[in-house]
């Protein structure tokens, strides 16, 4: 049995969603109390409620009676189960917070596990799901045979109701196989920057911003920002119908490694801006170009959020690194929960994580 205490370091809900993945993962129970204690209105929320749910039937898990607002969980998990498996957020609730306690487990599923889940695509203090299939994905496909999102409807703020839908085709069929044969799989090796070859960039928005002609105001400006790297900028933009106004860019430069593309240490800097009623096209082109060009000049491998995503995968491959700007509280919450589950220990120092085995 592991004991936490939700109120460590930033009191959020990060805890609860590592502590989800890491219980599924490995077999082992815990109990934590005090959740959310950070926040204003402490306790559960419905995306928390939507990943235990999930982890019910994904890992035959059995909880405590936990609702809306409960500040001490119970999670006993069992066996991970290959399956279609349907999971309904509410309105708006963050479908990438979800997938962030669920992904992990599903890695080492004994057979295709299928994923469709309602709720937000994107919103405030969250990746997108956008980001989390161009950024975050291909970081994870060294663990699995395949590992794919699909966009099926957008949801945005405040009525949400997306839906996404996520493939995953282990590569092995169990923890413990994973573990035996960890040998085999490169580390990850994200310490230096290489050399910018190109920039991507997606603009997703809600169908009535077409007729104002948003997204291409908004790319048309964003390529002056990002004119002086002196590569190939390319920016794809959609419209989708949707139940609330919104939107989202999501911008990623690419870079290689000894004038090579790495496939299997991809390294990928993304950002990305939320599209709000009451701001100028103009002026979030520019946000999202301003973010981008920080991380590149920052000399980062890996931005902020991908960096808090990455702890529980690095945990899974001792001997990785990976060079960050800032290592974020969301991070060091991250670290202190794996480190409770797994023989390993990090160290942070200058924005540079490594893991080791103990």
């Amino acid at each position: 049995m592991i004991f936490l205490d939700g109120s460590h370091g930033e009191g959020g809900g990060a805890l609860i969603r590592t502590a989800l993945a890491f219980s599924a993962l490995t077999g082992l129970t815990f109990e934590v109390d005090n959740i959310r204690a950070g926040r204003p209105q402490p306790g559960l929320k419905a995306q928390h409620l939507a990943a235990i749910k999930a982890l019910e039937q994904i890992c035959n898990g059995k909880t405590n009676e936990v609702n809306i607002g409960s500040e001490k969980l119970r999670f006993v998990p069992g066996k991970v189960k290959r399956g279609i498996y349907e999971i309904e957020i509410g309105t708006a609730g963050s479908i990438s917070l979800v997938l962030q306690a669920i992904i992990p487990p599903c890695l080492f599923a004994p057979g295709k596990i299928t994923l469709k889940i309602s709720g937000g695509t994107c919103g405030k203090w969250q990746a997108s799901v956008d980001y989390i299939s161009n950024i975050l994905f291909p970081q994870l496909r060294r663990f699995v045979e395949k590992i794919e999102l699909k966009v099926l409807k957008r949801g945005y703020y405040p009525k949400g109701n997306g839906l996404v839908e996520v493939e995953i085709v282990p590569r092995y069929h169990s923890f413990a196989e994973f573990i035996e044969k960890r040998h085999d799989l490169r580390l990850y090796d994200l310490k230096q920057q290489g050399t910018l070859e190109h920039i991507k960039g997606f603009i997703n928005l809600s169908k009535e911003l077409e007729e104002k002609e948003v997204g291409r105001r908004i790319n048309d400006s964003i390529k002056p920002y990002l004119k002086d790297h002196d590569v190939p900028i390319t920016i794809d933009v959609e419209y989708a119908d949707s139940l609330s106004t919104g939107g989202e860019v999501l911008l990623w430069a690419i870079f290689s490694r000894d004038g090579q593309a790495d496939y299997e240490n991809p390294l990928i800097l993304g950002s990305d801006v939320l599209i709000e009623k009451g701001k100028r096209s103009e002026d979030i082109a520019k946000e999202a170009a301003d973010k981008l060009k920080e991380e590149i000049s920052s000399g980062a491998v890996v931005d902020h959020f991908l960096a808090d995503q990455l702890i529980p995968y690095l945990a899974l491959l001792p001997g990785s690194v990976m060079k960050t700007g800032k290592v974020s509280d969301h991070a060091l919450t991250n670290i202190h929960v794996v480190e409770r589950f797994l023989p390993v220990k990090f160290e942070v120092e200058k924005g540079v994580v490594t893991v080791r085995l103990v």
